[in-house]
């Protein structure tokens, strides 16, 4: 089973990471990490690099292709031939999938067009000029397409998704292997939870950032 990471300059570390630690414990799981250019990736977290050992051309084909977000919302408009690399990568796929704002990714890549898709809450609109349909849902399967909400998302969407490529009970098991039962500290992990201050302020600021 061939599961592709796309890398790219500030991409969100966890929105990669985070699945990368249950897909590739999957049986059978040949896992490939895929830039522009192979080589080291500078990630939005300070200083923190990660390495891609292959190049867009070295790759044609996945069973799964995985596409993270950035903290700025990126949606890659400059760079057409990794945005065709997906497209053309999307044809051969079992599963195309995408982490926050990773989905903004897929949009202009042409692949999200008539389909149901999920983003982080502060761009979630932004999905309707790619012809997605906006869904608040943390994860959502349209065809062979799985869109996760922001960042930590990712985690449930690779469980979600190893359940889809094996069986449960192989996702189940690797839920329990690194301890995932979340307990945060705070019930402000959702628009829908946090103080309406708090989401106006941080939605200000996203929005800011988020590249057009």
């Amino acid at each position: 089973m061939k599961i592709v990471f796309l890398f790219y300059h500030h991409m969100t570390a966890l929105d990669l990471i985070g699945p990368h630690e249950i897909l590739f414990r999957l049986p059978g799981a040949e896992v490939y990490r895929v830039a522009k250019n192979a080589g080291p990736i500078e990630t939005e977290s300070d200083h923190l690099q990660m390495i891609a050992e292959y190049s867009l051309s070295d790759i044609s084909q996945a069973d799964v292709l995985l596409v993270p977000g950035a903290g700025n919302g990126t949606t890659l408009k400059n760079e057409p031939e990794i945005l065709n690399w997906i497209n053309a990568i999307h044809q051969t796929t079992l599963w195309t999938t995408s982490v926050c704002t990773g989905s903004l990714i897929l949009g202009a890549s042409g692949i999200l067009s008539g389909l149901k898709a999920t983003s982080h809450w502060a761009v979630l609109d932004r999905l309707s000029k790619y012809g997605a349909k906006p869904t608040t849902q943390r994860i959502v399967e349209d065809g062979k397409v799985i869109t996760a909400a922001g960042v930590s998302a990712g985690i449930d969407m690779a469980l979600y998704l190893a359940a889809r490529l094996t069986e449960r009970q192989i996702a189940e098991g690797l839920q329990l292997g690194i301890e995932y039962d979340p307990e945060p500290p705070f019930n402000s992990g959702s628009p829908h939870k946090a103080a309406p201050q708090l989401v106006a302020s941080l939605r200000k600021r996203l929005q800011e950032k988020f590249e057009e």
